[in-house]
């Protein structure tokens, strides 16, 4: 009798990975957050989140990395004081309707280095090409040949007023520019930081993260930030929003009680 000898089975051979075909042969890029989620309470004295990703970059060509992160719009309300008849008095108030709570850009170069004039302004990527809501009783005029700027009843004041919403909001922290704050930690891994002041505005914040190359942007990655009030300053947030008038009263009875009761500590002493 004769034995018949099987073939070995054949070596155990891992599946090959799959592969996109974007990653395969697309200039991107790919970002996240390291926490999606800050909670603001009684204790909160600021955060720093770190936003990190992947270039995926098929060409020899170096490519540049720019963050923009926008925090919740809301209303700005200036006045400017000037000198009349040797008396400082207050201008007629300006109000802003859409100027971002929070703005930060940060590159891996100087903005100007990565792209130009025009590209910036499209994209409004940078403090200098940041959109803010002009007041009412506006007008519409092109300028620099690339996008309507919206002028004011100010006039060619509205450029003054700007600026002095992003000086105002500079000083408090709440814009920031870094011509160097994205750093490659490796070949295609860059990171940066996103650093919350303080006085940081609650809301949805929305951070884009740009892919230059050559001067033209060739891919963008969109990531969403939420800043919200924990405990009881929620609580207390939520209902002077909801019973405006309850909370305006409770406050005044608050006050009241509080001054009746200093006056009769004091007064025994």
């Amino acid at each position: 009798m004769m034995l018949q000898l099987q073939p070995p089975p054949p070596a155990y051979e891992a599946p090959a990975p799959e592969r996109s075909v974007a990653t395969q042969g697309d200039l991107r890029v790919a970002a996240a957050l390291t926490d999606a989620r800050v909670r603001v309470d009684s204790g909160f004295r600021g955060a720093s989140i770190v936003l990190y990703g992947a270039v995926f970059n098929p060409t020899d060509r170096p490519a540049d990395v720019v963050v923009v992160v926008r925090g919740p719009d809301a209303p700005v309300r200036l006045v400017k004081k000037s000198r009349t008849l040797g008396v400082w008095l207050n201008s007629r108030p300006v109000l802003f309707e859409g100027a971002p709570g929070f703005y930060m850009t940060a590159s891996t170069r100087p903005l100007g280095d990565i792209a130009d004039f025009g590209q910036l302004r499209r994209l409004g990527v940078g403090v200098d090409h940041l959109r803010i809501d002009a007041p009412e009783e506006s007008s519409t005029v092109t300028r620099y040949g690339v996008r309507d700027v919206v002028i004011s009843r100010l006039g060619e004041d509205y450029l003054d007023w700007r600026r002095a919403v992003i000086r105002l909001r500079e000083a408090a922290a709440l814009y920031n520019t870094d011509p160097e704050g994205v750093q490659f930690v490796d070949k295609g891994l860059f990171r940066a930081e996103v650093d919350l002041p303080t006085v940081a505005p609650t809301g949805q914040y929305f951070a884009e993260v740009w892919l230059f190359q050559d001067g033209a942007p060739a891919s963008v990655s969109n990531l969403t930030l939420t800043v919200e009030k924990v405990g009881i300053e929620r609580d207390v947030y939520e209902f002077a929003h909801r019973q405006p008038w309850i909370y305006g009263i409770l406050c005044v009875l608050l006050a009241a009680f509080t001054g009746w009761a200093a006056s009769r500590i004091f007064r025994r002493n």
